[in-house]
């Protein structure tokens, strides 16, 4: 356990190094690694990283949330996303001991077919680019209350005749206390950086520090919850179109409460039984995002509904950013030694 405890370290150390050494230049490039799988975390605002559940898609939301409690499972998940993407990928995971869990998952990002041009904005042809994702995740209870995982994660990117490869890591903590029904988590995620180009140019990824707490209430089953993100940076300004029209100017919001909400996504869990749960987020930052699109009374809201039904699991979760995308995913997952 040492020694995994120390590779773990000395890779986080290695991402870091590579991090620090591209902030010289380039954009974020990898958003995509932000783009949950799991349709709890989806329903409840895009990101939730300390609600307690065991199944298999714990482990995309925070890897300090794994644990033995996941038997043998095989989950599989689609997504409908904005335009014609659609993403999909599967998970296996397995139990270590009586301390410890794994889970190994293959996750594609297609993003449909694309017209492509050279400069002189001479047709090609069709390409359609697309990201894909591997990542092992391995978790280990540190004491009764305390846990904590490590994901790591190979990147292949291919847009026409271009690709490019990457290695990240996530890094993550839960503390849960059963009694008060409590749940703390703090990670580290997407540290790391390509070591292969698509050209001359160094494309970052996402790295971001976020904390989470989920707590539910005595006599109502309830979960409220509450996820910080961006922590790295406090200003996260964005520009309001007004009402859209031609004569609306664009304003810059880079104001203290603007910037406060734009880090948070709040939740709630209802959840009556073991075999059915119904979720709702809020995340200001997707509602402002889509201030200059036409947005609908829905952006920034999300749903997610979970069901259990013998040996299946199965969660929907929808959401609606602006009035021309209404997003779908779907999850279903089993436990395999259980027929």
């Amino acid at each position: 356990m040492n020694k995994c405890i120390c590779a773990m370290m000395a890779l986080a150390l290695g991402c870091t190094a590579m991090q620090m050494r591209a902030q010289g230049g380039g954009d974020t490039f990898y958003s995509f690694l932000d783009v949950p799988t799991s349709t709890l975390a989806y329903g409840l605002g895009g990101m939730n990283i300390s609600n307690i559940d065991d199944d298999i898609s714990a482990s995309d939301r925070n890897p300090g949330l794994l644990g033995p409690e996941v038997g043998m499972q095989l989950g599989a998940n689609y997504m409908r996303y904005i335009g014609d993407s659609n993403f999909a990928g599967v998970k296996f995971g397995h139990r270590s001991g009586d301390h410890g869990a794994w889970v190994a998952s293959v996750q594609y990002f297609g993003y449909g077919s694309i017209k492509g041009a050279d400069v002189n904005g001479v047709l090609t042809g069709d390409f359609s680019p697309k990201d894909m994702v591997i990542s092992g995740t391995y978790a280990h209870d540190i004491t009764d209350r305390w846990r904590g995982g490590a994901t790591l994660k190979y990147v292949y990117s291919s847009y026409d005749s271009y690709s490019a490869m990457a290695l990240g890591t996530d890094l993550g903590v839960n503390y849960y206390d059963p009694e008060s029904d409590f749940s703390f988590s703090a990670m580290m995620a997407n540290l790391g950086g390509q070591f292969k180009r698509f050209d001359s140019r160094y494309e970052r990824m996402p790295v971001d520090i976020r904390l989470g707490v989920s707590k539910g209430l005595s006599g109502v089953p309830l979960i409220l919850s509450v996820t910080a993100r961006d922590l790295t940076k406090w200003h996260l300004p964005y520009y309001d179109n007004g009402d859209g029209s031609e004569d609306s100017e664009p304003r810059l919001k880079d104001k203290f409460a603007s910037n406060l909400f734009r880090h948070l996504i709040f939740a709630c869990d209802f959840r009556p039984s073991d075999n059915f749960h119904i979720g709702i987020g809020y995340n200001y930052r997707t509602r402002t995002d889509m201030s200059t699109y036409r947005r609908s009374i829905l952006s920034g809201f999300s749903t997610c509904l979970g069901l259990n039904v013998r040996n299946f699991a199965l969660g929907v979760a929808l959401a609606q950013p602006h009035t021309g995308a209404t997003t779908v995913m779907i999850n279903i997952s089993t436990t395999l030694y259980e027929f």
